[in-house]
């Protein structure tokens, strides 16, 4: 993968944003650290940080433009239907100096036009295609968000970037966005089109925008998954032609000139790409992370028994607590914007790990959300029937604030799933999911001050990301998309790969194989007995029976014995002391202190995700916000 930025500096008083395209450039090292390169046209620059893949040569650099010189491209990503496009073209009478797909992306869109051509291409991207002669700039997103692309936008002056610490360079005014510090504090995560900074957003996925270099634009959704008819096909029937999609698409991401493996956590979803691949190359490489101080979340034995089975050469990574802990703060200082997925530690550790055996691996990521995997499509799925369980539950409802709940206990975690779903009882299918959705939830308890909400923005983000959720089950999985699968599971893993310099490629979000998924009957994928049934099921002939009769394991970090031991005198003294906090002036320090109480009681249940949501926004401003007074 790679980096991308640029900038349109539409009148005189904005043309010294130009000369911020090289600090801006040169921020994305970790991205592209093999070459970089720059590319002006009035006022217009465009720069790009490589990370070579598909032909490491010269001739495939970027920016790239065609032999005539009226067409120019920054591209960060794959098309891995490039070699069926490269025929097309041939076909037509173009010619190429390169074998990388770069080349073949700018001649597809100089042939056929962003607007129309963008529909063929298959890959995970966020590109620039600049027309000269049009004085026209598209900027484009892949059609789930797996690369990112921010920008900002006023009337004389327009910029994006591939990451926020890119576009930071340009000189615009900078200030938090209210509304997604309060998204930010609901779910750990800042939803889009929103950045934590107020006037930038992110491009939504399967969208393309247009700037003319006079400074009109416009914006235009390319695609959507659309909730149609199901299918006719039986079972069976359907079950074949899924095996061949996903046979197809891991294939198809195979395709690199530099060493590939595959992430293998022993999980069904990794086990059935590793498989995939195994049967597609004579020496598979496969990775997967161990947890030797929290054995309850290491899977690596069942990893050992799949990579056994396909003799694959095989690598673990055994880690401590003190491993995760020793990479804490490289890892928070590597965001660009508050993110509070504490998994992501194990995520960065791994990539870190295997970047020094490949430069490409494929994951497992989309097939829970698609396929419908998580604990929580089991609770959807049973809280939507009319059981006399359910009623009973509604009828205990009094008792449950009574009960101990804590992620670090069996017994308190139970008592809290068991909070939760009696809670979703009462709620309509939008509002459960937003609540289930849930992780700091702190918006909600009066944690910001008034000048630091925008409660009519907030609400109208909230309408946006659950405007597909509906009583219809497959409302949710696409929800999940919307706002899990972007936001947070497809951050989590660029951010961290790329921080690496790993380039990671999920064959499950080939659109392929999520336009198929939709079609699908409900009962095809989840039932009271299974989760992804369908996609367990087409491929149990090559995977160890071991693998189905395992619950879901999630990953947890010792957060609470963290905030107990090493990070207490951080917490207590530094990041959330009244001294700070009251100087900040963005907290309500009343709602710190308390959740800091609940933190070292008995039941400390969401306390230690939110005590943790407010340190990473704290490490991320004391970071940031002298340059946002300076601007």
């Amino acid at each position: 993968m790679c980096g991308i930025t640029g900038v349109i500096a539409h009148t005189d008083g904005t043309k010294h944003y130009l000369q911020a395209i090289h600090a801006a450039t040169a921020a994305m090292d970790k991205r592209g650290p093999d070459q970089a390169g720059i590319f002006t046209e009035g006022p217009l620059a465009l720069g790009h940080k490589r990370l070579s893949i598909i032909d490491t040569s010269h001739a495939a650099q970027q920016p790239f433009t065609d032999i005539t010189g009226n067409y120019t491209l920054v591209f960060n990503g794959e098309i891995y239907n490039y070699q069926t496009l490269k025929e097309s073209l041939i076909a037509k009478g173009y010619s190429f100096v390169s074998s990388s797909d770069t080349e073949v992306l700018l001649y597809h869109l100089i042939e056929f036009g962003v607007e129309k051509g963008i529909a063929a291409v298959d890959g995970e991207f966020a590109f620039a295609f600049f027309d000269k002669h049009a004085g026209q700039l598209y900027v484009v997103r892949d059609r789930f968000g797996i690369k990112p692309l921010y920008y900002f936008q006023q009337k004389d002056i327009f910029c994006f970037a591939s990451e926020l610490k890119a576009l930071v360079h340009f000189p615009f005014k900078k200030s938090i966005d209210k509304a997604a510090l309060q998204a930010y504090f609901h779910l750990n995560y800042i939803p889009s089109p929103l950045s934590i900074y107020d006037g930038v957003r992110k491009l939504m996925p399967g969208h393309w925008m247009k700037i003319d270099l006079n400074g009109n634009s416009a914006t235009q959704r390319y695609y959507e998954v659309k909730a149609g008819e199901k299918t006719t096909k039986t079972f069976n029937e359907a079950k074949i032609e899924l095996r061949n999609l996903l046979e197809t698409s891991v294939q198809r991401r195979m395709v690199a000139d530099v060493p590939l493996g595959t992430f293998l956590s022993g999980g069904i979803d990794s086990s059935i790409i590793t498989a995939i691949a195994s049967q597609n190359t004579k020496h598979l490489q496969s990775f997967s992370i161990g947890f030797a101080d929290e054995p309850l979340f290491d899977e690596t034995a069942y990893a050992r028994l799949m990579a056994n089975q396909l003799k694959t050469e095989h690598t673990v990574f055994s880690l401590r607590n003190a491993d995760l802990y020793a990479h804490l703060f490289d890892i928070l200082d590597y965001l660009d914007e508050p993110f509070a997925d504490s998994s992501a530690l194990a995520v960065y550790i791994l990539s870190k790990e295997t970047r020094k055996h490949v430069t490409v691996v494929l994951s497992g990521d989309g097939a829970d959300e698609i396929f419908a995997g998580y604990n929580k499509h089991a609770a959807e799925l049973k809280i939507r029937e009319k059981s006399i369980s359910n009623a009973l539950l509604s009828y205990t409802s009094f008792l449950l604030p009574f009960l101990p709940k804590s992620r670090n206990s069996t017994f308190g975690n139970k008592f809290r799933q068991l909070e939760k779903y009696v809670n979703g009882l009462k709620w309509s299918a939008p509002e459960r999911y937003w609540q289930w959705a849930r992780w700091a939830g702190l918006s909600e308890k009066g944690l910001l001050k008034n000048e630091y909400t925008d409660e009519v923005r907030y609400q109208a983000l909230k309408e946006d990301c659950l405007k597909a959720c509906n009583n219809e089950f497959d409302s949710v999985l696409r929800t999940d998309l919307r706002l899990v699968l972007e936001n947070d599971m497809l951050v989590k893993t660029d951010r961290m790969s790329m921080a690496n310099s790993l380039e990671m490629r999920v064959p499950f979000l080939d659109h392929a194989i999520v336009d198929f998924a939709f079609t699908l009957p409900t009962e095809y994928k989840i039932n009271k007995a299974h989760r992804k049934h369908i996609l367990k099921e087409a491929f149990a002939d090559q995977l160890p029976q071991e693998l189905f009769n395992r619950g879901k394991k999630g990953f947890e970090v010792p957060l609470l014995r963290w905030f107990q031991g090493e990070l207490k005198s951080l917490i207590e003294d530094d990041l959330l002391s009244r001294e700070l906090v009251e100087r900040q002036g963005i907290f309500n320090y009343s709602i710190i202190e308390m959740v800091k109480n609940k933190l070292y009681s008995n039941s400390p249940n969401d306390a230690v995700e939110q005590i943790w949501a407010l340190l990473v926004f704290q490490i991320w401003w004391k970071k940031n916000h002298l340059s946002l007074e300076q601007n």
